[in-house]
Order: C-alpha cells, then structure tokens, then sequence
C-alpha cells in the first residue's frame, strides 16, 4: 500500500486483493467549507449535513455513469429535507431544511453532537431515504427508495444497499466544523472457485471487523494510509491514486437575471418597492443576490440583451 499522504479534499478508492471486497474513502476540507459558507447551521445539523455529502460522493465513486446523483431524506423531524448532490466527476453541493425554533443559531449548543437520539429527533418517524441516479449517456433515470428505519445515516445507508443493490455494505460517516469525511466497504457478488468460497468470506469478516473499529477522529484527521493500516492492517489492500472533489453550486449571476426577467418588471419593481431591494437566495448554497433599484431598472432598460447579466453588488 503506498505510503504518500494525501490532500484534503479527495475519494480514493481501494480493494482486497484476489477477493471481492472493495471500498472508498471521501475526505472534504475545502470544499467542505464552501459548501457551507453562506450557512449557519446547529452542530448537529451541520454534522449531518457533512455525513449527507459525504455520503453522495461515495455512492457516486461506486457506479460507473455520468451525470448526478441525489441522495434525499425526508421525515417528519425537525430537518423535514436534506438533498446532497454528487456529479460523476464528484462536484458536490447540499442543503437542508430545518423547522424548528429551538434549532436556531442562538440553540445550537443545546443539541450539539449527532448522536442516535438526535438524529431520530432530526428526521422523525416514517421517512424515507431515495437514492436517484440521473445518467446522461443513458438517458434514463434510476431511483431506489428505503424507509429511514436506522440509528443513523450509516445505518440507513447500509439498509439501502441491502434492499435496492443486493450487496452487503458497511458505512462510517462522520464531520465536524473543518471536515466531512466517509469510508465504506462492499462485498462484490460472485465467487471465484468453490474453495476459495472460506477465504472470500474470511476477507468480508475482517473488513467488518475492520469498519466497526475506525474512530470518528481518525475518519476526520488522519491520512487514508493509517486509517487502513491501523483498522485493515491484515488484510492485502491496493490503494489507488485519489481523484479530487470539489464544491459546485449550479447557481450564477446570470440564472438569477433570467429569473427575475422572466418574472416580468411589474412583480420585480413591486418587490423593490416593498422591501428596498431585491435578493434572490440560492437553495442550495444560500448565496444572496441582491438587486437594487439601479440594477432592477437597468434589467428592463430598453435595447437590454436579455441574456446579459445586470451588474449585482
């Protein structure tokens, strides 16, 4: 296993050699924090809003597709919608949602780590989990669907993969104010020879074994080669070079304007008129747009391109 460290804001992808047994490990650093930088989250909600991107870019290193897959749990608790995106080139982006005063900023601590309790307490009874896979070369649209039944997003993902792919896997997820961070494990159908049918099964235990004895803190601070070596140490893994993830809103200056133009000058001017100015906030990133009167009027100047972006401040 090579022994380079690695950078803060990667998905390596590693196996078991002459055995089906595979993995990946996500870290974010940077673009962790810019995924959150127009957000101000309680502890507990920004932690599971990390281990929610965390998540998409290691279901999205398990496929092979281009396009984007949307990880989305709704539920009855105070986070009623958490939607994380991975692009198959591991562009992330994600947001929640959460209706409950005793969650503000001024609450935070009150509720502050991610433990079992909270987060049933976070996404309730009777939820779901959906997995939609959205792969351009094949024009088509693939979603798997699983009731949000465990202790936690590991738990509920691991419940996905049993019931939708048919392939055991174990998960450990994890994030705190500077990293987001995740590592699982799958079994691959399909064996060898029958008698290799013990030694297959013996390199699935140990990995097992091996998940269950990985701490949050190394998830979050230590470099992939000691996370395995330490948890994986008997086992004869190959770890492959790691391929950049990176934070990616689709939001721009020049959505925004098409958006207000589409709204028409009447609707636009009366919201200036109301409120002052005019601020669009992306759902996804929560970056404001603001328009004020000068740049609502020059949207609607006459001989204006309709495609051209107005000046924003």
């Amino acid at each position: 296993m090579s022994a380079s460290l690695t950078a803060g804001d990667e998905v390596r992808r590693f196996i078991v050699e002459n055995r089906p047994v595979r993995g990946h490990f996500v870290r974010m650093e940077h673009a962790w924090r810019a995924l959150r930088e127009h957000c101000d989250h309680p502890p507990c909600v920004r932690e599971l809003l990390g281990q929610a991107a965390s998540a998409s870019v290691l279901l999205a290193a398990t496929l092979k597709f281009r396009g984007t897959l949307t990880l989305q749990l709704h539920g009855n608790g105070s986070a009623r919608l958490l939607v994380a995106q991975c692009t198959h080139d591991f562009r992330v982006r994600a947001l929640v949602r959460v209706e409950d005063p005793a969650l503000d900023a001024a609450g935070a601590q009150a509720r502050g780590s991610l433990t079992r309790e909270v987060f049933r307490g976070l996404v309730g009874e009777g939820g779901r989990l959906a997995v939609t896979v959205e792969a351009s070369e094949r024009g088509g649209r693939y979603q798997g669907i699983v009731p949000l039944a465990g202790e936690s997003l590991s738990a509920c993902l691991e419940q996905y993969f049993a019931s939708s792919e048919q392939l055991p896997t174990r998960v450990r997820l994890a994030a705190d104010e500077l990293h987001a961070a995740g590592l699982l494990i799958q079994q691959l159908p399909g064996r060898r020879a029958a008698a290799e049918g013990e030694d297959t099964e013996a390199a699935w235990q140990d990995a097992q074994r091996g998940i269950r004895t990985v701490e949050r803190t190394e998830l979050l601070d230590s470099p992939v080669e000691r996370v395995l070596t330490r948890n994986f140490g008997q086992q004869d893994l190959r770890l492959f070079s790691g391929v950049p993830v990176r934070f990616e809103c689709r939001c721009n200056p020049q959505r925004v304007v098409r958006l207000l133009r589409a709204l028409g000058p009447e609707e636009v001017r009366d919201v200036l008129k109301e409120q002052g100015a005019v601020t669009v906030t992306c759902d996804f990133c929560n970056r404001p747009y603001r328009f004020d009167a000068i740049d609502v009027e020059g949207l609607f100047s006459p001989g204006v391109d309709p495609s051209a972006p107005s000046s924003l401040h």
